[in-house]
């Protein structure tokens, strides 16, 4: 696949973006780091490399959930910023991921056990803005992958850091053997273009699309978002319908891992925080299983937290109070664990 292709499975085109913005378009900007692992200056190596990630993050969920299923546990560490941004008060200003493990939660009224100080860089640092900072850019995203030897950032695109994981498991001492951990994103030039369209069908419609109907301030924009969404929901529940485990057939791939970070959020937050309100997971019944399948393999259920993603969504949003739900059919990510909750409607038409 060329270049151009896998932009659109990557970023979000930036023709007019400013205009678009301005029209009530959400447009998700340009990772400004795209090095990798196996270049001269970055090479595989065993404890080098660190992810700075927040756990609310879908995009940082993409990352751990390959750190985890990849064996890379011992070999990648890894720091966790605080759900909610930096407030108004601030010193350094609001809307910046922060290294705070004192910090309170509103949703449970204690720390966060997950969230940490910085420890990646040796220097302490705060923010995330200070890391980009040390660097001369005035990124604030998150994830960054970090390289500990050269003191420097590697990359921030979660897309790329996925397949450098894959890629390079054996290198860095994946604590799996190869017959043991996936293949993401295999050889098979059949299976990498149905995987590489599926990224581009699942990028432009549900995982930026739940960003694309919840943060826009124009009705069209959103309803059009909205109706890409819950279509391609619609299809995909159609390819699963013949009994295949995973998106393209037996084996759990980088597709799925795509996938999953988006729909593990959409019952319990974007049904509400981005107005995706068309049905919830457990209507589509194929869907619901393979989410339920998904959430059982090893590395997965802690790659990401429920409490992180609720805090972070609801918890800097409209007047910052959580919803104490769903309870129904019963509280989550336990309902993750029963595929019989799966809604046996008739498909629809």
């Amino acid at each position: 696949m060329d270049k151009s292709n896998e932009n659109k499975s990557v970023q979000e085109d930036q023709t007019n973006a400013g205009i678009r913005r301005s029209h009530g378009e959400f447009v998700r900007g340009v990772s400004g780091f795209r090095d990798a692992i196996g270049d001269p200056d970055f090479p595989a190596e065993f404890g080098r490399y660190h992810l700075f990630v927040a756990l609310n993050c879908p995009w940082c969920h993409r990352v751990v959930l390959a750190r985890n299923l990849l064996g890379l546990q011992k070999s990648i560490t890894m720091d966790i910023a605080f759900p909610n941004r930096t407030e108004e008060i601030d010193p350094e200003g609001p809307n910046l991921w922060e290294f705070n493990p004192e910090r309170i939660s509103t949703l449970t009224g204690e720390t966060l056990p997950e969230c940490t100080a910085e420890t990646g860089t040796g220097q302490g640092f705060r923010l995330a803005k200070d890391i980009y900072s040390a660097e001369g850019s005035n990124e604030q995203s998150v994830p960054i992958l970090y390289d500990k030897i050269a003191k420097r950032i590697v990359s921030n695109e979660s897309a790329d850091i996925i397949r450098m994981f894959d890629r390079h498991a054996a290198a860095l001492n994946s604590g799996l053997t190869e017959g043991m951990r996936p293949v993401l994103c295999p050889v098979d030039p059949d299976v990498k273009t149905h995987i590489d369209a599926l990224n581009e069908l699942i990028y432009n419609t549900i995982n930026n699309g739940a960003y694309k109907a919840g943060f826009s301030s124009d009705q069209s924009i959103y309803t059009t978002a909205y109706k890409a969404y819950f279509e391609t929901l619609e299809h995909l529940n159609a390819l699963l319908s013949d009994g295949r485990p995973f998106l393209t057939g037996e084996k759990f791939n980088e597709a799925d891992l795509r996938l999953f970070p988006t729909l593990y959020r959409h019952d319990p937050v974007y049904y509400v925080r981005m107005k995706l309100n068309g049905a919830k997971v457990f209507d589509y019944q194929h869907i619901w299983r393979w989410l339920c399948r998904v959430y059982a393999l090893d590395g997965v259920a802690e790659s990401s937290s429920l409490i992180h993603c609720r805090q972070g969504y609801f918890g800097r949003s409209w007047n910052g109070i959580i919803p104490a739900g769903p309870q129904m059919p019963m509280p989550y990510p336990e309902a993750y664990q029963h595929p019989e909750l799966a809604n046996e409607r008739s498909e629809r038409s």
